[in-house]
């Protein structure tokens, strides 16, 4: 059912993209329904041109007809559509499963509006169920990692630190760097972690997505809610 619910989201999504519009578009399971609609749409006639925020996404999007550009042609977006891994009340977002996460924070940051879409079971009280993707150059990788827990302690923060792939086939981004995996629990103030984990020297980018979306269509056995941030 979850993929199902996924899709009824994207398709929900893909009736706000207006003709003319310059689209960010995600990358993840739920993000690639998205693209099947769009690319529906786009079939049907629709005027469009989208920013893939990765390597998978861009072939997608290119099979399925739709018109894509860069943000160096493109730096100004009208909208990003993108999944997300963890959803809490604030629209607070936990992403990077996919491993795209720097490319899709950029491609959001650049764009008027941000649409998450989801199935019901990413909505959290609270973040931190999910392993915190943290992107990080291989470069003095094992200092990092230090910093990056000692970030950890400081923040009242403990759980264990995973090089995703392992060191012997490590994951490796679009952009050429690596993921370490945060299994915290609980985070209990993101905005701080946020900010003390992007003063590491060695941390590209990490997961959290603050302040970024405007609102979800989060998916369930009762249809396609709307969700719009706690105030």
């Amino acid at each position: 059912m979850s993929d199902d619910f996924k899709r009824l989201a994207a398709e929900r999504a893909a009736e706000d993209v207006k003709p003319g519009m310059k689209l960010g578009i995600g990358t993840g399971s739920t993000a690639e329904h998205f693209v099947r609609a769009l690319g529906a749409r786009v079939r049907a006639g629709l005027d469009v041109v989208g920013v893939p925020t990765s390597e998978r996404t861009r072939e997608l999007a290119e099979a399925e007809g739709i018109k894509l550009a860069t943000l160096e042609e493109l730096p100004e977006l009208d909208l990003t559509i993108d999944g997300a891994d963890e959803i809490d009340p604030a629209l607070t977002l936990v992403k990077g499963g996919g491993g795209a996460l720097l490319r899709e924070k950029i491609v959001a940051a650049a764009s008027k509006s941000m649409i998450v879409i989801a199935d019901e079971s990413k909505l959290v009280d609270t973040l931190g169920a999910f392993p915190l993707p943290i992107e990080v150059n291989p470069f003095g990788l094992g200092a990092t990692i230090k910093a990056v827990e000692a970030c950890f302690a400081r923040n009242g923060l403990q759980g264990k630190l995973v090089l995703r792939g392992g060191s012997d086939h490590p994951f490796v981004t679009d952009g050429g760097h690596y993921i370490l995996d945060a299994h915290l629990g609980r985070i209990a103030d993101a905005s701080r972690l946020a900010n003390d984990l992007v003063a590491i020297p060695g941390v590209v980018e990490h997961g959290l997505f603050l302040g970024l979306a405007a609102k979800a269509y989060v998916a369930g056995k009762q249809g396609v809610t709307t969700v719009e941030p706690a105030r």
